[in-house]
């Protein structure tokens, strides 16, 4: 549980690993063996092992496939956001498993081998390297929140952020230079986001980017952007179904029962009474101050009243999860992201929790991205459960973060 949540937390640094070879490999396909002219074919994937000069290739579609290198086989070695020119020759027994290549050559009889003319390799080590720099860039100018308003004619939109002041509307610039990129509506994985224009981007979408800060954090010059239409839910688990990876939740918004898929990739946290306590208070205050009315426990539920409540400028040192809340700014999202994973056996039924998921369809049940549990008192605060959209953001799908890109596909 602990790799899937490391992998959950920094799913996005998967598009910088896929955009740096895709620029490399000249657009190359992630499809298995695809056709790129007669008699040739192309590949991208995983090392599994390496037998002489036999590869044993774990493709990103997730097929097998045996790679020959012959001695009139090209090797080249290029770093993460390089292209060819800066590529450099490379011997077959620095290939080593973990490592990531795109081969070109001749397919065999069957689409499970194929003889290499060309091997580009972007090694483990220089993949792990690449993406604690940009994990830690993420961080530092990255930002996540609800888009409130957009104007693509400007090239802006506004996005509300959950701080540890409160919440805050940030201004966020699209450039020309900006990659932008939307999520499919049924899928929780980032490699399946598409490239996108702001136009795609709606108002209630969660969104994410990262670029240059203006000194008081209330505008950004996107270097990238990513967003998504998806489900907040909120209510209790009236059901667990351990045999299927399912619960059901009874949803505070439409008063319904609602399925949920957990998967692999679902990142699942669980608060702490005390900062669950402190989020409330400040989604109190937000809704106080645009003249909302107060909520009340959803039956069931043990709401803390307020009067028991700690203040909120007084933060409990050496809580996971808790080091931004120490002064008044820092992304909410990002102290869940340190907080402990949960596992699908410790949720049961009337459990409080807030969930973002896919929206689903006629034939498959809405699949958790994030969930959060311990959310009692953030419900009091916020009964129609608005405070799931505000508060988890979409950015913890599977085949990205630091771990999967090294490794590839398991």
């Amino acid at each position: 549980m602990g790799k899937r949540n490391a992998i959950s937390k920094f799913f996005y640094l998967a598009a910088i690993f896929t955009a740096s070879f895709a620029v490399v490999l000249a657009n190359a396909s992630v499809t298995p063996t695809q056709q790129t002219a007669p008699g040739t074919s192309k590949a991208i994937g995983t090392v599994k092992s390496l037998s002489g000069k036999v590869i044993s290739l774990t493709t990103d579609s997730g097929s097998e496939l045996t790679v020959q290198v012959e001695d009139t086989t090209r090797l080249l070695r290029v770093a993460p956001g390089q292209d060819m020119k800066e590529a450099v020759p490379l011997s077959l027994q620095d290939i080593q498993a973990g490592d990531r290549i795109l081969v070109r050559g001749k397919a065999g009889d069957s689409d499970k081998s194929l003889t290499a003319t060309t091997i580009v390799a972007m090694k483990k080590a220089d993949i792990a390297q690449k993406q604690q720099k940009d994990l830690q860039d993420w961080q530092r100018r990255g930002i996540g929140g609800l888009v409130k308003a957009t104007d693509p004619a400007a090239g802006t939109m506004t996005v509300s952020t959950m701080t540890a002041a409160g919440a805050k509307n940030v201004i966020v610039t699209v450039t020309p230079k900006t990659v932008v990129r939307r999520y499919s509506p049924d899928s929780v994985k980032f490699d399946d986001a598409k490239p996108a224009t702001l136009a795609d981007t709606k108002v209630g979408d969660q969104l994410r980017a990262r670029g240059n800060k203006n000194p008081d954090g209330t505008e950004l010059t996107a270097d990238e952007v990513v967003s998504g239409t998806f489900r907040n839910i909120a209510g209790l688990i009236t059901s667990v179904d351990a045999s299927k990876n399912t619960i059901t939740v009874n949803d505070l918004s439409t008063k319904k029962p609602i399925t949920i898929r957990i998967s692999a990739d679902s990142q699942m946290h669980k608060l702490m009474p005390q900062m669950a306590q402190r989020i409330a208070m400040r989604l109190k205050g937000a809704s106080q101050s645009e003249g909302a009315p107060n909520g009340t426990p959803p039956s069931g539920q043990s709401g803390t009243p307020p009067s028991q409540r700690p203040d909120s400028a007084a933060p409990t040192s050496g809580a996971p999860g808790e080091g931004a809340s120490r002064g008044n700014s820092g992304d909410i999202g990002q102290m869940l992201n340190r907080l402990p994973a949960l596992p699908f056996a410790e949720l049961a039924k009337g459990d409080a929790v807030m969930i973002v998921a896919t929206s689903g369809s006629a034939n498959s049940d809405a699949t958790a991205i994030s969930l959060l549990s311990g959310v009692d008192a953030i419900l009091t605060a916020s009964p129609n459960g608005s405070g799931a959209a505000s508060l988890l953001a979409p950015w913890s799908l599977g085949t990205g973060g630091a771990e999967a890109a090294a490794a590839g596909p398991q």
